[in-house]
């Protein structure tokens, strides 16, 4: 599962594993090891691949099934449209909407 998120994660962030690894300080071979599922990250690594995919380290550990959004810099209106596209898509997605 950690495997498959950093590959996805990877991926939608448009980084190959050479750019993600020289993102992180080590071998692309330990990129490649964790998406294969061959080796897990360290804890130091889960820490900064949530940070910079800006997720939570549960969310790359499969913990909660939903990511986090960073919200700051926004304005207090800003913030609350993003809430609002959240519900809408939700209502959407369930039939509601």
């Amino acid at each position: 599962m950690v495997a498959e998120k950093i590959k996805h994660l990877r991926e939608q962030q448009g980084l190959t594993q050479a750019e993600l690894s020289k993102r992180l300080g080590i071998t692309r071979s330990s990129v490649n090891a964790w998406e294969m599922g061959i080796s897990v990250p360290s804890t130091q690594y889960l820490v900064a691949l949530a940070d910079l995919f800006r997720v939570s380290t549960d969310y790359l550990l499969g913990v909660e099934r939903s990511a986090v959004m960073d919200l700051s810099g926004l304005t207090q209106r800003d913030t609350e449209l993003v809430y609002a596209l959240v519900e809408h898509l939700r209502a959407k997605n369930s039939g509601e909407g």
